[in-house]
């Protein structure tokens, strides 16, 4: 087939760019036509929270990408949308995770299924943000109306979809595994190599540090005497997105800032192993949540998970089995803890998360995507 895959991609960097270098790859190494179309504005500057939207990484070697998109421009949408469908690809594949990018994206789309041949399958982070909006309903009825068929990896947001269509073709496929991150090294070769301590207990944050991940909850977790006296320490890697003067307030009030370490720069692609590899167990203490690609790094690197029960996180982690499962409450997340150091789980937990990982291949999402037909 001749797929077109549009959306984030190098020299944007972050989970977006990732899953859609890598779901060309699986395409390309099944023989098929793939091109990108990323970004020429991803985000007009004053609304990104982040340092940089760039990455500072050698180019995906491979790809065919091509910088395009204006995500605030009509007649730029227009003009892509005509270049594409003259392309006359079988497949248009848009990766949707903000309502913000529905008039840009719905539109292109709008133009693309013109040529009555693409078909038009768009793969749902979300439907309804995390952090909400005006317009937002607005803007996501518009981009479903200009799609053909979903893939939504957590059933919670195939849920949401129904608010603004029954009718199309949908499936449920959970998000495949981020394999690209580098190799299983050694614990204690990550730990040297991140100048930690190689006798320390680990609890990993990983990711961009916005409210709804709930670090503030793992901040009063590890404020749990419990946790104190067994000398956990967390591990927080990831850019702030938003202010990061209350989570330092709050480690000073609670006391606790000889035990967490802060590496508060955007983790490059080649660093990612190194911090999960060091780590015992991963912890996502999110407040609302529909699926995470952290969960997918862990699963790459067989780290037991630790994550609360909303979204999709609790459908791919099962409880007692590769982690544990609890509500978005400090004290199941130190009460989860202490259990894990004090069972010695981390050898057995880790072995089934490596037999649980075989479930999500990127074979399979590619399956759910379907043909044009």
């Amino acid at each position: 087939m001749k797929i077109i895959i549009v959306g984030t991609a190098y020299p944007y960097r972050g989970g977006l760019s990732a899953f859609n270098e890598r779901l060309a790859y699986e395409y390309l190494d099944r023989g098929d036509d793939v091109e990108i179309y990323t970004f020429t504005l991803q985000y007009p500057t004053f609304l990104f929270p982040g340092k940089t939207q760039y990455s500072d990484e050698p180019a995906p070697a491979g790809l065919v990408i091509h910088r395009r998109i204006n995500s605030i421009n009509p007649l730029n949408w227009v003009s892509v949308g005509r270049e594409i469908a003259r392309k006359r690809p079988d497949l248009l594949i848009t990766k949707y995770w903000l309502p913000f990018m529905a008039p840009c994206l719905g539109s292109i789309e709008r133009r693309v299924r013109r040529n009555g041949h693409t078909r038009i399958v768009s793969i749902l982070d979300n439907v309804i943000p995390h952090e909400h909006r005006i317009g937002d309903r607005l803007f996501s009825r518009y981009f479903v109306g200009s799609t053909d068929r979903f893939v939504a990896m957590s059933r919670s947001v195939l849920d949401d979809l129904s608010l603004f269509d029954t009718k199309k073709p949908r499936r449920f496929c959970p998000h495949p595994l981020y394999d690209h991150y580098g190799d299983l090294i050694d614990k204690n070769l990550a730990r040297q190599k991140l100048q930690i301590d190689p006798d320390g207990r680990y609890v990993l944050f990983f990711g961009f540090i916005r409210n709804y991940k709930g670090l503030d909850l793992l901040l009063d977790a590890l404020a749990d005497p419990r946790l104190g006296q067994r000398r956990v320490k967390l591990l927080v890697a990831g850019e702030f997105y938003g202010d990061p003067k209350p989570y330092m307030e709050q480690i000073q009030q609670l006391g606790i800032s000889d035990r967490i370490v802060l590496c508060t720069d955007f983790i490059p692609d080649s660093q990612v192993n190194l911090y999960f590899r060091a780590c015992d167990i991963v912890a996502q203490p999110y407040k609302s949540a529909t699926q995470s690609g952290v969960t997918q790094i862990a699963f790459h690197f067989e780290k037991p998970m630790l994550v609360t029960n909303v979204g999709g996180l609790a459908e791919i982690v099962p409880d007692g089995k590769i982690g544990y499962v609890v509500e978005p409450d400090a004290k199941q997340i130190a009460d989860a803890l202490v259990r894990y150091y004090d069972g010695n789980c981390e050898a057995a937990f880790s072995a089934a998360v490596g037999e649980e990982k075989k479930k999500y291949t990127w074979d399979k999402m590619v399956d759910a995507i379907g043909t044009r037909d």
